[in-house]
């Protein structure tokens, strides 16, 4: 199965102060780290899209080998970006979306998802019984998602209406949003490791 990846990294991050794309964590900016991420999960292709500060995003951070698009109407929430992004992923037979404010998600919890890549597949982490990120989506379900993702739902309402298998990830990451400064504790570190 060829899993792609989809960073969505386009907000302003209004309550943290500045795109959360550019936030530094150990050395390296958000969207670096989580393209990474996906990367080293064996995510291919991996599409990120950038819509606030994009042209400083693209300025400052480095992203090699992945496919960057701008979301022109990022502002309108992240069931845009998710459109943009499914837009350009081209040929695969899942996509694992991952937000850019998850810094303590993993490759191990990336490779439960992954795990059960199938183009009828629908499938989310957990985090002790709560639902999370990162979301695993098969490509049957691609033209469903673009077509009722809006505002900052994303794809919940299409999830809600689809069978989903939910992945509990909990041992493995950290399914935290980092929405404001304060949440950036300590304990929400990218843990390292094979998967």
């Amino acid at each position: 199965m060829r899993v792609a990846g989809l960073l969505l990294a386009a907000g302003a991050g209004r309550r943290f102060g500045s795109p959360k794309a550019l936030v530094p964590l150990d050395g390296k900016l958000f969207v670096e780290s989580a393209a990474e991420l996906l990367r080293a999960a064996g995510c291919d292709p991996i599409v990120v899209v950038l819509g606030a500060q994009a042209a400083e995003v693209r300025a400052k951070a480095t992203l090699d080998g992945v496919t960057v698009v701008d979301n022109p109407h990022w502002d309108t929430g992240m069931g845009s970006s998710l459109r943009t992004g499914l837009h350009a992923i081209g040929i695969a037979d899942a996509v694992v979306v991952l937000p850019v404010d998850t810094p303590g998600i993993t490759v191990e919890a990336l490779h439960r998802l992954m795990a059960l890549a199938e183009p009828a597949v629908l499938a989310r982490a957990t985090y002790d019984g709560e639902i999370g990120h990162p979301v695993l989506i098969g490509s049957d379900h691609f033209a469903g998602v673009m077509a009722s993702a809006a505002g900052d739902q994303g794809a919940r309402d299409y999830l809600k209406a689809n069978t989903v298998r939910h992945v509990d990830c909990a041992d493995v990451a950290d399914g935290a949003d980092i929405d404001r400064p304060e949440d950036l504790r300590p304990e929400i570190r990218p843990r390292r490791g094979g998967a």
